[in-house]
């Protein structure tokens, strides 16, 4: 795991190089649909990579993203109406049979489908209109890193050809520089935290919210943690009862509009008990975490995914666990 966080900068670089034209022709696709809605397919790390997408779509391009439940396809059988939609269908093996169902029946129902896959000439590929190969080289820890981060860059790079933003573009060309920094960034002081605890928040807002899932399911998938993931406006609703004295929480705040709402939730929940540790230098209290700044607000989101995978890889072995191998997983997930 830990040296497949290390090839993520790498991974970036092949894939703007390598998969230019295909990012350029599913942005072109989109392009000559103009969908009034976009729809994503995708399970596990891969569904949080289709949420980031989702935000970053819905704030930039003013189109709505509905995540599909795949088993409407695989079990249900049901018929959509897609006529004027997108869809983006992700997977790191392109091989669980629920997914390639489910973006089958979307490109029946009239969508235009792009597939974002790890495996060249998978089911998934086969399934769309149009893939784009992530190039992240083979992944043989179980838990997802660079594959997920080059699904989330894809993307970013498919919005950006579709919606002609070059800013968003040349940020993207910056961001394996930007990765090898944030890999640098020393999450160490939140271990002490968590050394006698089983349970915590993870927060975000926006993007980050999409990382905070994230990081959640690698806290439980690496750590036997229970970790629970929220937005921060979303915890007030609710969660924030169960928060007391040293109770571990983890805030992904990214440079964006969200920024200072969410700053404003984590100071509540320190004052409530909470062990706050974020990725922001304007809390008052708690503790900051270092975070790489990108110059883009979408980037910034995405660089704390990679800073968060050094952490956790860490804070398993220092929990006496094999990361690579966690029990009663496997690489390959194929569900019905």
């Amino acid at each position: 795991m830990r040296r497949e966080i290390e090839e993520i900068p790498a991974a970036v670089t092949r894939l703007l190089e390598r998969s230019d034209a295909d990012l350029r022709a599913a942005g072109a696709l989109l392009a000559e649909r103009d969908p009034a809605v976009l729809v994503t397919v995708a399970r596990g790390s891969s569904d949080h990579a289709a949420t980031f997408l989702k935000y970053a779509c819905e704030i930039t391009a003013g189109v709505p993203v509905a995540s599909l439940g795949p088993s409407i396809a695989s079990i249900y059988h049901a018929k959509l109406r897609l006529e004027r939609a997108g869809c983006l269908a992700v997977s790191q093996s392109g091989q669980s049979p629920d997914i390639v169902a489910m973006a089958k029946s979307v490109r029946e129902a009239g969508a235009a489908t792009v597939a974002l896959t790890n495996v060249e000439g998978s089911p998934l590929a086969a399934a769309c209109d149009g893939n784009v190969a992530l190039q992240a080289g083979p992944e043989k820890s179980v838990a997802a890193t660079k594959s997920f981060v080059t699904a989330i860059v894809a993307g970013l790079a498919i919005l950006g050809h579709w919606r002609a933003d070059d800013r968003l573009l040349e940020a993207l060309s910056a961001l394996p520089q930007h990765f090898e920094a944030a890999i640098a960034c020393d999450w160490s002081a939140f271990v002490e935290a968590l050394s006698h605890r089983d349970s915590l928040f993870v927060l975000g807002r926006g993007p980050a919210a999409a990382i905070a899932a994230e990081a959640a399911l690698k806290f439980k998938e690496t750590c036997g943690m229970h970790a629970e993931a929220y937005s921060a406006a979303e915890v007030l609703h609710g969660p924030v009862a169960i928060v007391g004295k040293g109770f571990p929480v983890l805030g992904l705040v990214a440079r964006d509009a969200a920024e200072e709402s969410a700053v404003d939730t984590l100071a509540r929940i320190e004052k409530q008990g909470g062990s706050v540790f974020a990725t922001t230098g304007r809390i008052a209290s708690g503790t900051g975490l270092p975070f790489v700044e990108t110059g883009h607000a979408l980037t910034d989101a995405l660089a704390l995914s990679v800073s968060f995978y050094g952490f956790v890889e860490a804070l398993a072995r220092s929990r006496g666990l094999d990361p690579d191998s966690p029990p009663h997983l496997r690489k390959v997930t194929e569900t019905v």
